[in-house]
């Protein structure tokens, strides 16, 4: 009884292309993992985290701590620790309480999320598998529009809203940064939709599928990742944004960061109260930023090397 002999099999050759990427990849881990770029990037967290310790720390030294020394010097300096000013803090120090600028913020920050990423999803959909005259062009000018200051259309844009009433109210703020965030939106969200197979959609259309069963059936599942950098990216610019807020908003209607600038008066700076609100006001930013951090990474990565 003969046997015989097992072949071994050959690898796969891949492609100059495949290799090549697969060489940088290797290179680029490599350099990554080295002790010298952890440690730059443990010098980096470092150097970025201070400012916060010290607004951690002065958020707790009493009067006149803050106004008079530095925060290195901890309850020194005839301060001590307190948290008397939480409490001011919260209760708007004789004003208007933080509670009530939280939740504007809350009001503000949920549709000006929403609005951009329902727009920029058809906007990005249309640039990526519709063949219109112009879409190159256009696509251009949506991603030149990324560089272009937004101070330059906020008189504008307040004249508009003013001629339709709409002037101190949650929706110029809410129209403000929807006009403001589409850019990123459709460029990110188009990025990504380039870099499914177009087998997917070619089938879908053998199928009798149309455009919007392509789009919330075979697209819009794919999306959740860049859908979620994008909306955690666009929830943390809103929350923290002051320029917008200042220009656009009215009495009833400032969110968390103008209700801070509040807190400062032509009688009073309040600097002991000032650290302890922007803690308040990072709270709600911190836990979204914290608990959706795997899908801002995943959706920020995805698409970056295509094989």
């Amino acid at each position: 009884m003969t046997t015989t002999p097992t072949l071994p099999v050959p690898a796969p050759v891949q492609s100059g292309r495949a290799a090549k990427l697969a060489v940088r990849a290797e290179a680029a881990k490599t350099r990554l993992s080295s002790p010298w770029a952890s440690l730059i990037a443990v010098v980096i967290a470092v150097l970025w985290t201070v400012p916060t310790v010290g607004l951690l720390v002065n958020s707790t030294r009493g009067e006149p701590g803050p106004t008079t020394s530095g925060w290195w010097h901890l309850w020194g300096i005839g301060s001590g620790f307190t948290l008397s000013n939480y409490v001011d803090a919260w209760n708007g120090n004789g004003g208007t309480p933080l509670s009530d600028y939280i939740l504007n913020s809350v009001v503000i920050t949920l549709p000006a999320v929403v609005m951009p990423i329902t727009l920029a999803l058809l906007a990005a959909y249309a640039f990526a598998w519709i063949d219109f005259r112009g879409r190159n062009l256009l696509f251009v000018a949506v991603f030149v529009m990324q560089i272009v200051p937004i101070q330059v259309a906020l008189i504008p844009l307040n004249t508009v809203y003013v001629r339709f009433g709409l002037s101190s109210s949650f929706w110029s703020i809410w129209l403000s940064h929807t006009i403001f965030g589409l850019p990123l939106a459709i460029f990110l969200l188009h990025n990504f939709m380039k870099e499914i197979p177009p087998s997917l959609v070619e089938a879908a259309r053998v199928d009798g599928a149309g455009h919007v069963r392509i789009f919330t059936r075979v697209l819009l599942p794919l999306l959740v990742p860049a859908i979620a950098a994008f909306g955690i990216f666009q929830f943390l610019w809103v929350w923290n944004d002051l320029l917008v807020a200042l220009t656009f908003s009215g009495d009833t209607t400032r969110p968390i960061t103008a209700g801070i600038q509040q807190l400062t008066t032509q009688f009073s700076s309040s600097g002991n109260i000032l650290p302890s609100a922007a803690i308040l006001a990072m709270i709600v930013p911190l836990i979204v930023f914290l608990s959706l951090q795997r899908f801002f990474v995943r959706g920020l990565l995805a698409g970056s090397v295509k094989g």
